[in-house]
């Protein structure tokens, strides 16, 4: 992400330690320019709630459908690019949810053909509405993180057994899927139906994504540090079987070539950094 200027201030903002397994961090965005600003989000399976003060938020899908919205939003997981624009004088918050979160807090996960959708739709009340009137009056953004924190905190469900598990498995030459089934007596395909029910994807799309957001990890240190991109690098080190693959998986995720996106760095935003 680009440095904070007087036109377009951007940045992440970190959560205490007690808040690590359910919002990987907040992030902040404000329009101070005469123009709409317009960015790229890189896919990040991550589920997210949008808080946006001002003027109105718009959101393009990779069939150019747009979608504006005020106050509060969430949507996700967020499986493929988007862009979103921030109209002149207006700003957002946003809190990016980890893991199963987001089905801790409202008891589903959303699918990728989900439409954004108001967060007060999943429960009996308008809360979401409230808290973002009371976020409003709020002039500092870490007073608004803080706020939105001690709100969440009674709506934060404990986390399912098999979920933990998935969560916590951290042996890479290893099938999670497998193991966890063999662990509880359960059938693989259990295990995958619960991942999909607690997290919004299957182990088979994360290990994809998990592969091409590597790539981009590796082009943007070479690219920081001016080096030349070597594809072929690229593709041995990240485990992808021949060109077309790499390039598949970039259409697939962003809609655009490799070589394309060395072009537009600037304006897609990598949730990696």
């Amino acid at each position: 992400m680009s440095k904070p200027n007087n036109k377009y201030n951007h940045y992440r903002i970190a959560v205490p330690t007690e808040y690590e397994k359910v919002i990987t961090h907040f992030y902040f965005a404000e329009n101070k320019s005469n123009e709409i600003i317009t960015h790229q989000l890189i896919p990040s399976y991550q589920t997210i709630l949008a808080f946006v003060f001002g003027r109105h938020l718009k959101l393009t899908n990779k069939e150019q459908i747009e979608v504006l919205f005020d106050k509060c939003i969430v949507f996700g997981p967020i499986k493929k690019s988007i862009s979103y624009s921030l109209l002149p004088e207006s700003s957002m918050l946003v809190a990016n949810f980890k893991d199963d979160a987001f089905y801790r807090f409202f008891g589903t996960a959303i699918i990728e053909q989900s439409s954004p959708i108001h967060p007060d739709e999943f429960l009996s009340d308008n809360c979401f509405t409230v808290l973002w009137k009371h976020l409003s009056q709020l002039d500092n953004t870490q007073d608004r993180v803080d706020f939105i924190l001690d709100f969440c905190k009674p709506y934060l469900r404990p986390q399912n057994k098999i979920a933990a598990q998935l969560t916590d498995f951290d042996h890479p030459t290893l099938n999670p899927i497998k193991v966890i089934a063999d662990e509880n007596n359960q059938t693989e395909r259990n295990i995958q139906l619960n991942h999909k029910k607690y997290f919004g994807y299957s182990a088979k799309e994360i290990n994809r994504y998990q592969r091409f957001l590597k790539a981009i990890q590796l082009i943007h240190e070479i690219t920081s540090k001016n080096g030349n991109i070597n594809w072929f690098d690229i593709i041995a080190e990240c485990g992808y079987y021949d060109q077309s693959r790499l390039i598949h998986d970039f259409r697939y995720f962003l809609n655009l070539t490799p070589t394309k996106y060395l072009k537009l760095q600037e304006s897609v935003c990598n949730p990696t950094s």
